[in-house]
């Protein structure tokens, strides 16, 4: 089981890992895009985490939905609708759940996924998250369905998008503001598949620290 404080302390150690990469995240936002992802992140997520004690009694779904609110309101350009509505969705599936199974945990990550591709309307391969939180669900999906614990499901997650995340690189940004680079954007790791790489990462450790 994923427990209410779990997903407490997973907001947590994101943006703490968002804060810690803000200028990394910045350094790939210049390369192909407006130069503040990283900086924009940063912020939206200290406010984010700043409502927490709001909510640290409530169930999960509230908890998720108050971070996507503060988000969308917080940050600017395509990060501020794209992981608001990533948290969003993911809110709507686990409305008054104090905790979560693997089979829960796959839904909230297959809402927020969906999410974002309806927002987005990006698909794989156009150089943004998508290309790696689709693989990762898929691998989640995959390892529930051979019913392996929570913790491996996610490892298996992680790994797929890291893998996503390296193959960014050589692709034709497609969507956004790199788009506008054409070929200019091959050779360069998108700075929104970084962080939503960054936002499985933290959950993987949480779950591993506790054990779960």
């Amino acid at each position: 089981m994923v427990t209410q404080a779990q997903i407490l302390q997973w907001l947590q150690a994101f943006a703490l890992e968002i804060e810690q990469n803000k200028t990394y995240l910045t350094e790939l936002d210049a390369a192909i895009g407006d130069a503040d992802h990283g900086i924009n992140m940063d912020r939206g997520f200290k406010k984010a985490i700043a409502q927490l004690p709001n909510v640290a009694d409530k169930d999960i779904g509230s908890i998720l939905k108050t971070v996507s609110m503060t988000l969308i309101s917080s940050i600017g350009g395509a990060s501020g609708p794209l992981y608001g509505t990533w948290f969003l969705r993911a809110s709507a599936v686990v409305v008054l759940k104090q905790q979560l199974t693997k089979q829960e945990l796959l839904q909230l990550l297959q809402a927020g996924l969906d999410g974002v591709l309806q927002r987005g309307k990006a698909q794989l391969g156009d150089k943004t998250m998508i290309d790696v939180l689709s693989p990762a669900v898929a691998a989640f999906r995959q390892a529930v369905e051979e019913n392996q614990t929570t913790v491996e499901a996610m490892q298996q997650a992680v790994v797929a998008a890291q893998k996503g995340l390296e193959e960014t690189i050589p692709m034709q940004a497609k969507k956004g503001r790199a788009s506008y680079l054409g070929e200019r954007s091959v050779g360069h790791q998108d700075p929104g598949g970084t962080s939503a790489y960054l936002m499985l990462k933290s959950l993987l450790e949480v779950l591993q620290s506790s054990g779960e």
